[in-house]
């Protein structure tokens, strides 16, 4: 553990030399790459979904929770790109003994994310870049706070997947996406990123808009008009996966749910 540690704090203090193979373990860091004007940097991508278009000849160090540590170290990084969750805390471990330089990243907030863009521009020894992204991404999100504040947020239950029924608990970056908009994830008390819960715990916070992935998913809470999101028409499609991406693009998607929230303001 004091090994991976030391790992993580060399990678935010900054390398000496300027990085020239890097190899992003998740694809929120390669779109955060790749707008940081920066892809000529990759060398390699872990996989989970479709890739920007500036990636697609790029090799795969495998996919999401099955890292090919092989094919990793014949590309020969200088610097790693990390999502902890992405990789198993085996393989984790794996790469901490390696001693490449690691950059590991998960913003819980908006704000957190911008930051993080500033700081893996640094990474890449392209710090204006990143200064510049990040202000732009803290001005449309302090544009975002002012135009949809509410003085009283609009409880919302975020659902990911129906059987068994989870969601997002406070700690995750979509939360926060939430409170930008107006609105309070009803399980902002839970911890864990995507709690599993109850029918009877979404029953009991009530909540006056409900999101989801599919019209099917939204379709089977007209089950339970007693619940505020039902009477009161607010069973809402998100279509945008861009929330699930925390890059430079998660401003814009987080701008469309705010419209999908309150679509009058």
């Amino acid at each position: 553990m004091r090994h991976w540690l030391a790992v993580v704090l060399l990678a935010i203090s900054g390398s000496a030399a300027a990085v020239e193979r890097v190899v992003s373990l998740a694809p929120s860091l390669s779109e955060i790459v790749v707008e940081l004007g920066s892809a000529d940097l990759l060398v390699g991508v872990l996989d989970a979904g479709e890739r920007p278009p500036e990636l697609n000849d790029l090799p795969s160090v495998g996919r999401y929770g099955q890292l090919d540590m092989e094919r990793l170290l014949s590309l020969k990084p200088d610097l790693l790109l990390l999502w902890p969750g992405s990789v198993g805390p085996a393989q984790r471990e794996q790469l901490s003994r390696l001693g490449i330089p690691t950059y590991v990243a998960e913003p819980h907030s908006l704000e957190q994310l911008a930051s993080q863009i500033e700081a893996i521009a640094g990474q890449l020894g392209r710090p204006e870049r990143g200064r510049t992204l990040a202000a732009d991404v803290r001005q449309r999100l302090e544009a975002l706070r002012q135009r949809y504040q509410r003085a009283e947020p609009l409880r919302v239950f975020y659902q990911v997947w129906d059987q068994p029924l989870y969601t997002v608990g406070g700690g995750q970056i979509i939360s926060d996406a939430l409170a930008v908009c107006g609105a309070r994830n009803v399980f902002a008390d839970m911890s864990l990123p995507a709690p599993q819960v109850s029918m009877e715990a979404v029953l009991a916070r009530n909540p006056e808009a409900i999101l989801a992935g599919s019209q099917d998913q939204l379709d089977a809470w007209n089950a339970w008009p007693q619940v505020a999101a039902v009477t009161q028409g607010r069973l809402l499609l998100v279509t945008d996966k861009g929330l699930e991406r925390p890059s430079g693009q998660m401003i814009e998607a987080t701008a469309k749910l705010c419209r999908l929230i309150a679509p009058n303001q």
